[in-house]
């Protein structure tokens, strides 16, 4: 830990600018004078502005009080720095941070922006400064002076290197070949050392909305619910930020990011839920020439590979070590993986083209379904599937993506032939050319991480009409569900749109204990004392009636029954009886645990709030709540995915839920949010666990939009820099 050792109270000026470099803290305290922070009664920032740009400055002022330390963190992994601090356990995310070149591009892209969003982003990297300068006892352990494009980094990291290097099915062993080579020495232990940087963390979302023939009020409802993790850089922060500039968006965002990118307006708002569109390709490179170590093979000749070198900064036991490595890309992108002794270079969608930013941000401030349609066409945000309402009751879908065209002669899920011109993209399919809908006949519209060619139930887009590399996704539990209950209901008043979005019911449970009783009836008639065994289990199931609740001990054996029965499926085993044996299973795992097999899901499934990080271990000593939510392949819309923690009794929350809103576009909106804990990280706060008894029971909250109201519900307004 570095702790800054300037006191505003005791040097003169020229001395405090020289803690945040540059003397610019005069600038500073004027950006500070251009905006207010009103904290409503949930701690919930909601930023007003002079200025957008003042706005954003806000925004990262409140943005640091809430959790610095997560700020900090996302931006020294988001710059390739992260070993400097976590040690060897870092190393290979730095490299691959490295070999992508994130810092020089992000800068590149800062440099290029326009006078707005550079604005924004100094507004923003100011804030920061600011609170470091306001705040001199703070300890940072890297960063001591924010630059304004460590938000485009953050982007990348977030969303190239830690989602689609993972969607490549590149395998970590592969990873870690590459950069053994690159570092000229073998790390036995890294892959260990390096669990979860790689693989994508995000594991869905739900996205529903209806329009006025739904509609009790005959006004647009939407649902926006990601289910992001609890902990780490992926996590997500409540914020709301208003400016004179005609700026007014509320929703969430990750701590280091310059705005809310999801959430809503006065007249408009949207959800994005991942996809699996192929937006990254991997080839084969082969360097053939001796006397040429950069040529790699293309067509009928060669081209040459760009090489440079940079040193890796690494935490050891003796103080940081200095580790060379020498990086390599072709004309598809950097070389980051080794398969089968060939090196792989992975491309991805406009990875080195600027843009992601600025459509956010023209998102957040579009009034009307074609200025945001207008926006969204640039496909220069490649997040997910795009799900839309707004007050003139339209409701709007598109896969959402830049969308490389190919030819369909390969299997692009697997490395292709870098040699062969014919792998080459053809540009991107304009959005026209993607699956959409708008306004259906149904009056609903939904996607929750599957198919959209199943976003409603008549009237989807057809799949005959797209390439067949275009979707790899199909339908899934929550899809399912979704439908079922947007399909059932006639129209929805606000409330029942609010209690719908937190259903429990567990979707496959009818059919899997169906799966279940029959085989147990087969058994019956060949080994009946083996079938009388669990005749109170069969039996406890037969009578659930499918909904989750903290009471429910069908609920806590239907989950331990299922994922025994995953687990034997994962592993190939061809054993007879496999619904039957995985209930033996499930209950002898129960009984171990506490003495019996028929225990509460509250008892087991439990919500706590330890180190932002994640990395501090849960306890079944510390305080906990029951939550009745269920793991995203049960089905229910209710999504709460935890894990066994060690040594203890009890599962934790780690990802699902992350933040709830509800939306219902009228003259005026009205919206309702939940966050998994609070607005604050510090558990002194009183706003570090006061959203989390709510959350558990979809209590909402109100989510105030209008400046009147902001101002009349806050329960504290200050600018930055103000006392408590």
């Amino acid at each position: 830990m570095k702790q800054r050792v300037c006191l505003l109270t005791l040097v003169t000026p020229l001395v405090a600018s020289a803690c945040i470099l540059g003397g610019e803290s005069a600038r500073l305290e004027r950006m500070a004078s251009t905006a207010t922070i009103h904290r409503d009664d949930f701690g919930v920032p909601h930023v007003v502005g002079v200025t957008d740009a003042s706005a954003a400055f806000g925004f990262a002022y409140a943005q640091a009080e809430d959790n610095f330390w997560q700020i900090e963190d996302n931006f020294i992994r988001a710059i390739g720095r992260a070993a400097e601090v976590h040690g060897e356990a870092a190393l290979l995310d730095d490299w691959i941070n490295r070999a992508m070149d994130i810092s020089r591009l992000s800068q590149e892209e800062y440099n290029l922006a326009d006078q707005s969003l550079r604005a924004l982003l100094d507004g923003f990297a100011g804030g920061l400064n600011y609170y470091l300068l306001r705040n001199p006892t703070v300890e940072t352990r890297l960063i001591d002076h924010f630059e304004p494009w460590y938000s485009l980094a953050f982007i990348r990291y977030v969303y190239y290197q830690r989602g689609f290097l993972g969607a490549t099915r590149i395998r970590l062993p592969e990873l870690v070949a590459a950069l053994e080579q690159s570092m000229g020495q073998e790390y036995p232990n890294l892959a260990s050392l390096s669990p979860g940087e790689i693989p994508r963390s995000e594991v869905g979302s739900n996205s529903w909305a209806i329009g006025p023939a739904k509609s009790a009020t005959g006004n647009a409802m939407l649902l926006i619910n990601p289910h992001l993790p609890f902990f780490g850089p992926s996590q997500v922060y409540e914020g709301h930020v208003m400016s004179e500039e005609d700026w007014n968006f509320s929703g969430y965002t990750r701590f280091g990011f310059p705005l809310p990118y999801i959430g809503f307006n006065e007249r408009l708002g949207w959800m994005s839920t991942d996809n699996a569109a192929d937006q990254q390709d991997v080839y084969t490179v082969v360097f053939d020439d001796p006397d040429q170590p950069l040529a790699y093979r293309y067509g009928s000749d060669h081209r040459n590979a760009v090489e440079w070198v940079d040193t890796l900064r690494v935490k050891s036991g003796s103080g940081v070590e200095e580790r060379t490595a020498t990086f390599r890309k072709t004309h598809h992108g950097p070389i980051l993986a080794v398969r089968n002794d060939l090196p792989l270079a992975v491309r991805m969608s406009k990875f080195e083209e600027p843009g992601w930013l600025a459509q956010w941000y023209a998102m957040t401030k579009s009034a009307t379904l074609d200025e945001f349609t207008a926006v969204v066409s640039s496909l220069d945000m490649l997040f997910g599937n795009i799900l839309y309402a707004d007050a003139d009751g339209n409701i709007f879908y598109v896969y959402n993506a830049a969308m490389p065209r190919r030819s369909e002669e390969f299997d692009w899920t697997e490395p292709v032939d870098g040699s062969d011109p014919a792998t080459e993209w053809q540009g991107y399919h304009p959005m026209e050319e993607l699956p959409q809908l708008l306004n259906p006949a149904t009056g609903w519209l939904q996607n929750c991480n599957g198919t959209p060619f199943l976003l409603t139930s008549t009237g989807n887009p057809d799949p005959a009409d797209f390439p067949n590399y275009m979707v790899r996704e199909g339908d899934n539990p929550r899809h399912k569900e979704a439908r079922r209950i947007l399909e059932a209901h006639d129209k929805f008043t606000f409330d029942e749109w609010a209690r719908s979005a937190y259903s429990t019911h567990v979707g496959e449970a009818q059919v899997d204990i169906a799966e279940l009783v029959g085989e147990w009836r087969r058994l019956s008639g060949q080994d009946l004392p083996r079938a009388a065994d669990l005749t109170d289990a069969v039996s406890l199931l037969r009578r659930w009636n499918q909904a989750s609740t903290i009471e429910s001990e069908a609920m806590t054996l239907y989950i331990t029954w299922g994922e025994q029965r995953r687990e034997l499926t994962r592993s190939g085993s061809n054993i007879p009886w496999t619904n039957v044996v995985a209930l033996e299973r499930a209950t002898a795992r129960l009984g171990a645990d506490w003495g019996s097999w028929r225990v509460a899901w509250g008892e087991l499934n439990r919500l706590q709030r330890p180190h932002t990080s994640g990395s501090e271990p849960f306890s079944d000593d510390r305080p906990s709540i029951a939550v009745a939510g269920v793991p995203s392949w049960a089905g229910a819309m209710f999504t709460f995915n935890a894990v066994a923690a060690e040594g203890q009794r009890r599962r934790y929350g780690t990802h699902g839920n992350s933040y709830v809103a509800v939306v219902e576009f009228g003259p005026q909106v009205g919206a309702r949010s939940l966050h998994t804990f609070g607005s604050s990280a510090d558990p002194e706060s009183p706003h570090y666990f006061d959203q989390a008894p709510r959350y558990v029971v979809g209590d909402f909250k109100p989510a105030w939009l209008t400046r009147r109201d902001v101002e009349r519900q806050a329960a504290r307004a200050y600018r930055p820099g103000e006392g408590p």
